[in-house]
């Protein structure tokens, strides 16, 4: 199931874990980037906190967590080479997987549908 959140979130949720990382749209907007730092594996954040942090050559910006959860895994490729972002970011780009505190919170996210309405 994919969801996505009015910040630019995408989530790919497999049972109780979400696969989480930012919309073309959103990596569009924020053109080339040259850092980004993870969460710790291991930490939980609540919904809306910033949990991760991208800087571009424009601007730097918060990656919210977009449910309640633990961070379960990190996607080291992207520190190490941030442009990864820029080239796949609703693919092998993402940030982080969450292991939702509850997983029928998704169902309150946006749609794909709904998604390309509130960017149109």
């Amino acid at each position: 199931m994919l969801k996505f959140t009015p910040e630019h979130e995408w989530l790919k949720i497999e049972g109780d874990i979400a696969t989480v990382g930012i919309t073309t749209h959103a990596a569009g907007q924020l053109g080339d980037l040259v850092f980004v730092e993870l969460p710790e594996e291991g930490s939980s954040f609540k919904k809306d906190a910033g949990a991760a942090t991208v800087e571009s050559v424009k601007a730097a910006s918060d990656v919210y967590c977009p449910l309640d959860g633990e961070i379960v895994e990190i996607n080291q490729a992207i520190v190490d080479d941030p442009s990864l972002v820029n080239s796949d970011p609703e693919g092998s780009a993402w940030f982080f997987k969450l292991k939702l505190a509850n997983p029928a919170d998704a169902d309150a996210l946006l749609d794909e549908a709904a998604y390309k309405e509130l960017i149109a």
